[in-house]
Parts: structure tokens; C-alpha cells; sequence
């Protein structure tokens, strides 16, 4: 398996993201959101993390992928796409 995937210099955001040349979305392996809102400053960040789904056999027959090489995709976008406290777009 082929995976490029990275972030922009604001951090929440993947610049590329592909998956044996094809062009992926990460809302197929789970989602971000922050899970400290209530404490960010406005427009900012307290805690932004992205949390995995479970795998269904429509999105490992999409990427041609199997299980072992989900759990690396989503241990990639996990390092790529959960980063904390920003105040980037303040």
C-alpha cells in the first residue's frame, strides 16, 4: 500500500491525501472535531483530535486496502490531523 498524506501549515486541514493514487477522504476513516470547544478561544482550537470508525467493507473495497492497512491509515491521519490547542484561525 501507498499512502501520502499531509497536512497544511494550519494543521487541521490535509493538503494531500491519496491511497494507491487514488485521491481519499479521511470522513472515510473517521472524523476531527475538538474536544475541548468549550474552553478555545473564539475561532480557536482547545483540543483537536481525530477519533477513527470502525472499517466497513465498502471503504476497504474502495481503497483496495485490508484491515491491517486501515489501522495504519488511521494511525497516520491520527499523528497528521490531532495536534491540541490552536489559535491559527484567531
Amino acid at each position: 500500500m501507498k499512502i501520502n498524506c499531509c497536512a497544511f501549515s494550519a494543521l487541521c486541514e490535509l493538503k494531500e491525501f491519496n491511497i494507491n493514487g487514488k485521491k481519499a477522504d479521511y470522513n472515510d476513516f473517521g472524523e476531527k472535531y475538538d474536544h475541548d470547544s468549550e474552553n478555545a478561544e473564539d475561532y480557536g482550537c482547545g483540543d483537536m483530535r481525530f477519533d477513527r470508525k470502525e472499517s466497513t467493507d465498502k471503504i476497504l473495497k474502495k481503497y483496495k486496502i485490508d484491515e491491517k492497512e486501515y489501522q495504519e491509515i488511521c494511525d497516520k491521519l491520527e499523528s497528521e490531523l490531532s495536534f491540541g490547542g490552536c489559535g491559527w484561525c484567531i
